[in-house]
C-alpha cells in the first residue's frame, strides 16, 4: 500500500525534471535565470537582515598564507607568501570565474571567423563595421556627459552588447524577425564582443609588468607551435592555460585576457580524421554484430560485455572526431549560461540603494559629471543610432549586403536589441573608476550598474515593440 504514495512522488519528481529540461533548452532560458539572479542580487543588498552578510561574504579573503613565526630581533618574518594577493569571494568570480566566460567567448569567435559569419571578407565587413559604429556612438554620447570628470574613464562600459539576452528576445519574437537580420545580430554581437575585450585589454589593465608578460608570451608561443604539430590531447592546453592566467594575474594585464588568448590557440581541427572514424566504426559495428549471441527467439542481455567494450571504443572515436574547440565550446556553454553568469549577476548586480534618489540616473555634477546619462543614452540611443549609420554607410558604399528580406527600419528595430550591454556592460564597470578615491570609486560604480539595468530593460522593450509593430506593417 505504501508503493502508490512513493510512485505518485516519483511521477511528479520525474515531471518536474521534463519540464525543468524543457526550460533549460529553451535559447531564452539563460537570460530569464540572468535576470532573476538581478533581481535576488538588490534584494539581498537592500534587505536589513541580508545585507551586512551579503557584503561581508563577497569581501571574504580566500588568499592562501604561509608565514613564518615572526624575528624578534629583526621584526620580521623570513616566510611571508600569499597566493593569491588579495583574493575575495567576488575577485574570484571577476578573476577566475569570469576567465571560462572569456574563454568560452573567444570560443565563439575563433568559429565564427573560421568558419561562421566572420569567415570571409564580405560576410563579416557588414557586422563588423556595424559593431564600430555600435562602439563609437555610445563612447562618443557617454564622454559628451562626462570628459573632463571623474567619471571619464567610463567610457568603455556603454559600448559592450549582451548576445545572451539579445538572442534570446530575438527567439522569444520568433518569426517576426527575418532570419537573415537575426545571423546579423548574432555576428555583430561576436564582434562587439572581441571589441569590448580589445578594450578590457588596452585600458582597463594595470601597470605591467613585462617581465612575467614575456614568460606568458614565451608559454603561448609554445602553445602555438603545440597545435600546429597536431596535439589534440585536452591535458596539455590545461596545464598552460593555468600558467598564463597566473603570468596575466600578476603581469597587471586583467586575467580574463589569459581566457581568450587560450580559446584563440585550442585546435578546431579532429583529432580522427573522417576516413579513420569510417574505417573504426565500420569494424567495431561488425564486432558488436559478431558477440550478439542469440538463441533462437530469445535474446540474451544486450550489450554484453564484449560489446560494451566496443560501444566505449565508438564512443571514445565519435568524440574524438569533432574539434577540441568544438568539443569544449558545448561542454562549458550550459555551465556558462547557468551557473557562472548567474553567479556573476549575484556578485555584480545587488547595488545598495540607500534612497530612491540613486534611482535618478538624470542628474549631473561639475566634478563626479553623469554616469548615469551617460551609460543610459549610449546604451539606448547611441548603440541603434551607431549600428543604423555605419551600416548605411557599409551597404551604401558596397562593402556589405543588406540582409535578404529586411528593410531599414526593421534593421534599426533589432539594432535597438544591441543596446541590451547587461553582462559585458556591468564587467567593465567594475573595472572602472579604479584611479578614484575608493568611496567616489563606489558611488561611481553603484551609478553605472544602476543605468546599465535600466537601460537594458528599455532598449529590451525597445525593440521588441519596434520588431513587433514593423513586423505587423510589413505583412500589411
Amino acid at each position: 500500500m505504501r508503493l502508490i504514495p512513493v510512485y505518485s512522488w516519483t511521477k511528479k519528481v520525474d515531471q518536474v525534471g521534463k519540464t525543468t529540461q524543457s526550460f533549460l533548452n529553451q535559447p531564452w532560458a539563460s537570460g530569464v535565470i540572468l535576470l532573476s539572479c538581478v533581481v535576488v542580487a538588490m534584494l539581498l543588498a537592500n534587505l536589513p537582515f541580508t545585507k551586512h552578510l551579503y557584503h561581508a561574504f563577497l569581501e571574504t579573503d580566500l588568499s592562501m598564507a604561509i608565514q613564518s613565526p615572526i624575528d624578534p630581533e629583526t621584526g620580521t618574518r623570513a616566510i611571508d607568501w600569499v597566493f593569491p594577493h588579495d583574493m575575495t569571494v567576488e575577485k574570484f568570480i571577476n578573476d577566475i570565474l569570469m576567465v571560462v566566460f572569456f574563454f568560452t567567448v573567444g570560443l565563439e569567435i575563433k568559429r565564427e571567423v573560421v568558419c561562421g559569419e566572420l569567415c570571409s571578407v564580405k560576410k563579416a565587413m557588414l557586422p563588423v563595421i556595424a559593431a564600430m559604429g555600435g562602439m563609437l556612438f555610445p563612447a562618443l554620447i557617454y564622454m559628451v556627459f562626462n570628459n573632463g570628470t571623474a567619471a571619464a574613464s567610463g567610457w568603455g562600459i556603454p559600448t559592450a552588447t549582451d548576445i545572451a539576452f539579445a538572442v534570446g528576445i530575438m527567439s522569444i519574437l520568433g518569426n517576426k524577425v527575418p532570419v537573415s537580420l537575426k545571423v546579423f545580430l548574432t555576428a555583430l554581437a561576436i564582434a562587439d564582443d572581441l571589441g569590448a575585450i580589445l578594450v578590457v585589454a588596452f585600458f582597463y589593465g594595470g601597470e605591467i609588468n613585462f617581465a612575467l608578460l614575456g614568460i606568458a608570451v614565451l608559454i603561448l608561443i609554445g602553445v602555438y607551435f603545440m597545435s600546429r604539430l597536431r596535439e589534440k590531447r585536452m591535458v596539455y592546453y590545461l596545464i598552460p592555460a593555468i600558467a598564463v592566467w597566473f603570468l596575466f594575474y600578476y603581469a597587471g594585464i586583467h586575467s580574463t585576457m589569459s581566457g581568450v588568448v587560450m580559446a584563440f590557440m585550442i585546435p578546431m581541427d579532429a583529432r580522427y580524421s573522417r576516413a579513420y572514424f569510417r574505417r573504426r566504426t565500420k569494424e567495431y559495428q561488425a564486432r558488436i554484430k559478431e558477440y550478439d549471441d542469440c538463441e533462437g527467439e530469445e535474446e540474451v542481455e544486450f550489450p554484453n560485455g564484449p560489446q560494451r567494450h566496443c560501444l566505449r571504443r565508438m564512443s571514445h572515436i565519435s568524440s574524438n572526431s569533432v574539434g577540441m574547440s568544438y568539443r569544449l565550446e558545448h561542454a562549458l556553454n550550459p555551465w556558462v549560461n547557468y551557473c557562472i553568469m548567474p553567479i556573476f549577476a549575484l556578485a555584480n548586480a545587488g547595488v545598495e540603494i540607500p534612497d530612491l534618489s540613486y534611482f535618478n540616473i538624470f542628474q549631473m555634477s561639475p566634478e563626479l559629471g553623469s554616469v548615469g546619462m551617460g551609460i543610459f543614452f549610449g546604451l539606448l540611443l547611441g548603440k541603434p543610432v551607431g549600428i543604423s549609420i555605419a551600416s548605411f554607410i557599409a551597404i551604401k558604399c558596397k562593402v556589405g549586403e543588406m540582409p535578404a528580406n529586411s528593410t531599414w527600419k526593421m534593421l534599426f528595430a533589432v539594432a535597438c536589441l544591441g543596446g541590451i550591454g547587461f553582462t559585458m556592460s556591468i564587467f567593465v564597470d567594475t573595472l572602472s573608476f579604479g584611479e578614484q578615491a575608493p568611496e567616489v570609486m563606489m558611488n561611481l560604480r553603484a551609478a553605472g550598474k544602476i543605468a546599465v539595468l535600466m537601460a537594458s530593460l528599455s532598449a529590451g522593450v525597445l525593440g521588441s515593440v519596434l520588431i513587433t509593430l514593423f513586423s505587423k506593417v510589413d505583412k500589411n
